[in-house]
């Protein structure tokens, strides 16, 4: 398949250097206080579901509030913005009624990320890259939401494969340089998004580079349906994305041993994301740019990292001093893995 300019240049500044992803777009968002105004703007005015709250469709209500937050980031460091899309599919959308735009919803997200940096490659002329978000929705594909009927799924693989689909198509068209499979509590869910991605791709005769992360949901250093992070990467590394880690559920702190973990095991590159420490009992998030950017330099030494952002609670501020701390060190060397049957289950299995 064919490989676009964006992917050369993209993986030799990998080589090169600490790639920077952008923060939280949510938070920045919910930050801004908006109102039933903005999220419905004129397009929904007379839509029967609320909107406030459904961040994505501030991409066709205020496409401009959009682009700034996307600019911050870029102006304060990032060299990889997400798409405001985290809950753009079919599955997400429904809660909202609002699945027949969810091809718009992503391929603008695209469009307004795409221009951001455009620009911001015309003014300081430097490249940045639009990673094309692909959450993971509010459906499992390996759980019963039914504590009375473990057997009971409330979505199916197929359904949630051309969820992903149309989602994922609908970003590149909109000019997405990769896609970033995103905050994964259940790998099922996960492995359909990566076939819908493959379809596409297939489709389109061309790909485009990966990036996949999970998120560990307690101390038990496990993900939601189960798996240590070994286990976890040996679940996808089939993919062969071009970065695989972690973001969410922790700060800097709390997630540094499973990103040790992860930097013995994964043979790709490793990209990390944590929030701004826990969240307060307001559920917002108190640990401040300096201290953040703190705990990022001691991965950057210990050279554990290749691309590093910020999640929830992470403002163009952190990104900033993220920038300041990283500048200049080495990027996490890839090693070199012996040729073995790696299986995976809750708990990995390597067979020499």
């Amino acid at each position: 398949m064919t490989v676009t300019d964006a992917e050369r240049a993209l993986r030799q500044a990998l080589n090169e250097r600490i790639l920077l992803l952008d923060g939280a777009l949510g938070t920045e968002i919910q930050g801004l206080g908006l109102d039933r105004v903005v999220f419905h703007g004129e397009m929904f005015a007379d839509h029967p579901h609320a909107l406030v709250g459904n961040n994505d469709i501030l991409n066709l209500t205020a496409p401009e509030i959009i682009s700034k937050i996307h600019r911050g980031f870029l102006e304060a460091g990032a060299d990889i913005i997400t798409t405001n899309t985290f809950n753009a599919t079919t599955v997400s959308q429904s809660d909202y009624g609002m699945e027949k735009w969810v091809k718009r919803l992503n391929h603008d997200g695209a469009r307004i990320a795409r221009q951001a940096c455009d620009k911001i490659s015309a003014d300081r002329d430097r490249a940045c890259w639009v990673a094309g978000a692909l959450g993971p929705t509010n459906k499992t594909t390996s759980i019963s939401p039914d504590v009375n009927d473990p057997g009971y799924r409330a979505i199916d693989f197929d359904t949630i494969k051309t969820a992903y689909r149309d989602a994922a198509r609908s970003l590149l068209d909109g000019g997405a340089d990769l896609l970033l499979v995103e905050t994964i509590f259940d790998t099922l869910n996960a492995k359909a998004c990566l076939v819908a991605i493959r379809e596409v791709f297939e489709e389109i005769g061309t790909c485009c580079p990966i990036i996949i992360t999970g998120t560990i949901t307690d101390a038990s250093g496990r993900t939601l349906t189960g798996q240590t992070p070994e286990a976890f990467w040996y679940s996808l590394r089939h993919a062969r994305p071009l970065a695989f880690g972690l973001n969410c559920g922790f700060g800097a702190q709390g997630m540094r041993p499973y990103l040790v973990e992860f930097a013995r095991h994964v043979d790709t590159a490793i990209c990390v994301y944590p929030n701004a420490g826990l969240p307060n009992e307001f559920g917002t998030y108190d640990e401040q740019p300096d201290e953040t950017a703190g705990l990022i330099r001691e991965w950057a030494d210990e050279q554990l990292i290749n691309i590093v952002g910020g999640c929830c609670g992470t403002t163009p501020a952190h990104t900033a001093a993220m920038r300041r701390v990283v500048e200049g060190l080495p990027p996490r060397p890839l090693p070199v893995k012996p040729p073995q049957m790696r299986l995976s289950g809750l708990e990995p299995l390597v067979i020499p």
